[in-house]
């Protein structure tokens, strides 16, 4: 389903690079961002320390969403007040128990990830935040998992291979209730969506993926530039 790979990393020569990746993707300016991050809701002292696991033991930890997009799908979980939530991409688990944290009473969160190698860690953080009762974590490839699904989702956040966006996309519009939105993570590419230059495959397919939303007659639709974009689009 995507490439969120589990193998454990001690190098500190790769830690760096991946933190210099991160640094590069940011649309922000380091300062601004730091001030966004200060004043908007904290990670729990759990999720930081999920967040420091994922940078010491996983590959590609730059993938996890940190603490101000966890903040803002918190926010969206509370103003939509979603029961059914399902989550295309687990990694580590740091957004699924960012939004299942913020869900109402009897809500609960299906997150589908391919990768069984952070099962284990993802299983272990869930216990720890108490929602193994809302958070079910299913390992499977997700455009096979999806069409078994019973339910009718009130929210489906999409952050795994972008080569697959627009397969997801369809798939979840099959699954989600009329009014209901679709977030998908990462669609400004670190900025290569917006770059006159030719775009390279993943550039171009986040492109396609973009204007296919921005024409798509079932849906109303905005992207926001937080850290990597975000677009939202509800079903009319």
């Amino acid at each position: 389903m995507h490439t969120k790979t589990g193998k454990l990393s001690t190098s500190p020569l790769t830690m760096l690079v991946d933190c210099c990746r991160l640094v590069s993707m940011q649309l922000l300016p380091t300062a601004i961002e730091s001030y966004v991050q200060e004043h908007s809701t904290l990670e729990t002292p759990l999720l930081s320390e999920l967040r420091r696991e994922t940078y010491l033991k996983v590959l590609m930890p730059r993938m996890l969403s940190g603490p101000v997009q966890g903040s803002v799908l918190a926010m969206l979980v509370r103003m939509i007040r979603p029961q059914q939530i399902l989550e295309i991409g687990t990694f580590t688990g740091y957004s699924a128990i960012w939004m299942a944290s913020a869900l109402p009473k009897g809500g609960k969160l299906i997150t589908l990830d391919i990768n069984e190698e952070l099962s284990e860690m993802v299983q272990r953080y869930i216990l720890r935040a108490e929602l193994q009762g809302v958070i079910e974590a299913k390992i499977g490839n997700a455009l096979e998992i999806i069409p078994t699904l019973e339910e009718t989702f009130d929210v489906v956040f999409i952050d795994a291979d972008k080569a697959n966006y627009p397969h997801y996309y369809e798939l979840a519009l099959e699954k989600l209730r009329s009014g209901g939105f679709i977030i998908a993570d990462n669609v400004l590419w670190h900025g290569k969506v917006a770059a006159s230059e030719k775009a390279d495959r993943k550039t171009q397919v986040l492109q396609d993926f973009n204007a296919f939303v921005q024409q798509d007659s079932r849906v109303e639709n905005v992207l926001l530039p937080i850290r990597d974009g975000l677009m939202i689009a509800q079903k009319k």
